[in-house]
């Protein structure tokens, strides 16, 4: 009896990989982007990012996990007040290059 093929299990493992490398980098996993969009991205991301760890309002305990496609950055997570997602918002318009911000921050209510 012949053995199935592990072939198309290894390309979904590779897919997944890169899935993953391209959401971590900043370049959310949206569809594919062009290499320079990519960049870009990934560089408004970490901008959103260091802008985020200098304001005292968006630091721990809250969880805010951003991502960009085309300038436009997503922002997911939750905080622990409505100010701070407004905050948030306020803050990463601010970054260079950012386009449009999608606030899709909630208030954790278990704190």
């Amino acid at each position: 009896m012949r053995q199935p093929s592990r072939e198309p299990f290894r390309m979904r493992a590779v897919g997944a990989s890169i899935c993953l490398v391209a959401a971590l980098t900043g370049c959310a996993g949206f569809g594919k982007c062009a290499l320079s969009e990519c960049s870009a991205d990934a560089k408004i991301s970490a901008e959103v990012r260091a802008l985020f760890a200098q304001s005292p309002a968006l630091q721990s305990p809250n969880s805010i996990s951003v991502q960009t496609k085309r300038g436009e950055v997503y922002l997911r997570g939750l905080v622990s007040t409505p100010y701070q997602i407004a905050e948030a918002a306020s803050v990463a318009a601010q970054a260079p290059g950012v386009t449009g911000v999608q606030n899709l921050l909630s208030v954790d209510n278990s704190r």
